[in-house]
């Protein structure tokens, strides 16, 4: 069987430090491929050499056995390639009719004018394709969510027809699990065509489910191709990291203190209605639920973020009447927000202004002017415990990988040692080696004493880091459960609401 591409001798270095050594690959037709690898494992450049973002030092590129040159992304575009990109490279401005077609020519009238009702008529049939009902061909990209718009940029990648091969770099990073449902279903029917998928992700249970090959690479090489059904979670996270992780999720190795840290009594906001609960001392307790039980508006209440209309905190026993994030944080409490890149971080400051950003008041000379050297040795001190690799508190937060960017979420939050750590999803889209680091520096902050509230998507976090979960239901606090001995299954079916109330 012919390759639909094959990828041969793919080399790249920059400033004579090589990203990618020689790699090679083939996709072919009706195949899911995925390519795994930690940050900085060359996924990312070979990617951007297959959509002529970058020229390389040397590659061969076959199309159903013919050469061919990719030079510039047009040409990627003509031979029948589509890119969904990791970043939301998105124009803002624009609607969602315009970013879908930006890379095509729009329909025109009299082959002057553009037809707007025809790339309306189009852009809608692209999102139902994709079963997207929600979004509207004339509403402007800026007003939708970051999980909305990487909907519009998937929609981009299939809009056209001429398209075989579609390369998915972290698709469903932004997305609800349900919008991740609708995405690999139209994988399946693109599979089914006879198209390649080279599927980028650092989620094990998504790469297992759709994938029929995986590629692993490991400092800019291929390691090994093999087939899904002949591998296994432990022996690819092996692959990628050169390490056996044998215990994913730290065990507990200090007791949870028998006294409450934060009490929420009768909590009422916009979104929540009558929520009670404790937080111990150095427990880590999940907040479960589907996508729009409530989970990320009771951080946000908490935090300072949504208003409270009712309803009593407490932190070691003292009221917070904090009515705004800075309060929060001055009261002892600490957040990471579930999306980095918008909500947590100015991509183009340093390390060490990102890490001091809600505590400048602590770091300034008489409240005026910042403290560089109070900054810079605090961010080494941070930087080091939280196991940051960067160049140093100057260094710019965008030149750094996914995970290392949530390292300099967590170090902030640690900066001003919190009483309560409030963390909304803080392994999306790191890899496997970051996410170990992660949970390592959740169990150290619960052995500290610190209390944690977790939220996360995947259920084997919750099940594996948790002492108590809080099912969320529309709003509501349907159950409160210990973590040990409850199954994945179990969890869901909890979510779900079919299961009693247990523990």
């Amino acid at each position: 069987m012919t390759a639909l591409l094959t990828i041969v001798h793919a080399s790249k270095s920059y400033n004579h430090i090589p990203a990618l050594i020689d790699a090679s690959l083939e996709l072919y037709g009706g195949e899911v491929h995925a390519l795994m690898g930690e940050n900085g494992a060359g996924k990312s450049t070979l990617i951007k050499l297959l959509a002529g973002v970058v020229s390389p030092d040397s590659i061969q590129l076959r199309l159903n056995d013919a050469p061919i040159t990719i030079t510039h992304p047009s040409d990627a575009f003509r031979a029948g390639l589509r890119f969904i990109h990791q970043e939301l490279n998105v124009v803002p401005q624009l609607s969602v009719a315009e970013n879908i077609f930006l890379s095509q020519r729009y329909p025109r009238r009299a082959g002057l004018f553009v037809d707007w009702g025809k790339l309306h008529q189009a852009a809608h049939a692209v999102l139902m394709h994709l079963g997207v009902t929600h979004i509207q061909p004339t509403t402007i990209m800026a007003r939708l969510s970051a999980g909305d718009q990487m909907l519009v940029k998937i929609a981009a990648a299939f809009a056209g027809d001429n398209a075989s091969i579609y390369v998915m770099d972290e698709p469903t990073a932004a997305l609800t699990n349900e919008e991740a449902e609708r995405l690999f279903a139209v994988i399946m029917q693109l599979k089914a065509r006879g198209c390649a998928v080279l599927y980028v992700s650092h989620r094990m249970d998504e790469v297992f489910r759709i994938a029929d090959r995986i590629t692993i690479m490991r400092d800019g090489r291929v390691v090994t191709t093999t087939a899904t059904a002949d591998t296994s979670p432990p022996a690819l996270i092996h692959l990628m990291t050169g390490r056996d992780l044998q215990h994913v999720y730290p065990p507990r190795t200090q007791p949870i203190s028998d006294s409450p840290l934060l009490e929420v009594n009768s909590l009422h906001t916009a979104s929540l209605q009558d929520v009670s609960f404790s937080l111990n001392a150095g427990e880590i307790i999940g907040l479960a639920g589907l996508t729009g039980s409530g989970r990320s508006e009771l951080v946000q209440a908490l935090i300072g973020a949504d208003r409270v209309h009712s309803g009593e905190l407490r932190l070691a026993g003292q009221p917070l009447t904090h009515r705004d994030p800075a309060g929060g944080w001055s009261s002892g409490l600490a957040y990471v927000p579930e999306e980095r890149r918008s909500q947590g971080l100015i991509l183009t400051r340093s390390v060490g202004n990102n890490v001091t950003l809600p505590h400048l008041h602590y770091f300034s000379h008489f409240s005026l002017f910042l403290n560089n050297g109070h900054e810079n040795s605090l961010t080494a001190m941070l930087g080091d415990s939280v196991r940051l690799k960067s160049q140093g508190s100057r260094q710019v937060v965008r030149e750094l990988s996914g995970g290392n960017q949530q390292k300099v979420v967590f170090a902030r939050a640690m900066a001003r040692s919190p009483r309560v750590l409030l963390l909304d999803e803080p392994t999306r889209g790191v890899d496997v080696g970051a996410k170990f680091d992660i949970y390592t520096l959740i169990r150290e902050a619960s052995a500290q004493g610190i209390g944690i509230l977790l939220i996360s998507s995947e259920l084997p976090e919750l099940l594996g880091l948790c002492d108590r979960l809080l099912i969320m239901r529309r709003g509501t606090l349907a159950a409160m459960v210990p973590a040990q001995g409850l199954t994945e299954a179990g969890l869901l079916s909890l979510c779900y609401g079919e299961l009693n109330e247990r523990g």
